[in-house]
């Protein structure tokens, strides 16, 4: 039986909390502007860490980030070795969060439909 919060998942916290930290203080590329991580998914081996982010931006301005950090990961997967003390630091992969956005346009949508007024019903008494 697993346990309740396993080593995978306190690693990917921890890994989480730094690179937030590095990105936020130690990265100097322009095209990483404001970008908030959402999640960080290691695997089972600690070889590879997908590490989701969201940002403010037109998809111009995304792709940029998403590369700016690509660009960055070895600098940040060497840093982080430095951080935290573990045999193998993973291999760091940036993917762009959409469940965020999709969760405003799905609350928006839920708003216009609250907000106009049913059609074809009758008013009770």
């Amino acid at each position: 039986m697993p346990r309740d919060f396993s080593r995978t998942l306190r690693v990917a916290e921890q890994i989480q909390r730094e690179l937030a930290d590095m990105i936020r203080l130690e990265v100097k590329d322009p095209r990483v502007g404001m970008v908030t991580l959402t999640d960080v998914e290691v695997a089972a081996d600690y070889a590879h860490a997908k590490v989701f982010f969201t940002s403010l931006g037109d998809p111009d301005q995304i792709a940029a980030a998403t590369t700016g950090l690509n660009h960055a990961a070895g600098f940040l997967r060497h840093e982080l070795g430095h951080r935290i003390k573990l045999r193998s630091v993973p291999q760091l992969h940036f993917i762009y969060d959409e469940s965020v956005e999709r969760g405003i346009r799905l609350s928006q949508l839920i708003d216009a439909a609250v907000r106009t007024p049913a059609r074809g019903k009758k008013k009770c008494r």
